[in-house]
């Protein structure tokens, strides 16, 4: 029981250790991963149109 609380002490200290983002930041974070998806997303769909048109060409 005491590595337990020994180790939840130890934790709560290095948490208090943390600098933790503000919400300026954690926002454009989290605009830039949405950006980022969202290209992602359309250019994994320009990619399988293209190879849709080429193979459907090939295939029939």
């Amino acid at each position: 029981m005491e590595k337990i609380l020994s180790f939840v002490r130890e934790a709560r200290a290095e948490l208090k250790k943390v600098t933790w983002p503000g919400k300026k930041q954690v926002w454009y974070s989290t605009l830039v991963v949405i950006a980022f998806t969202l290209f992602v997303a359309a250019y994994l769909g320009v990619i399988d149109l293209a190879l849709t048109g080429l193979l459907s060409r090939l295939i029939g």
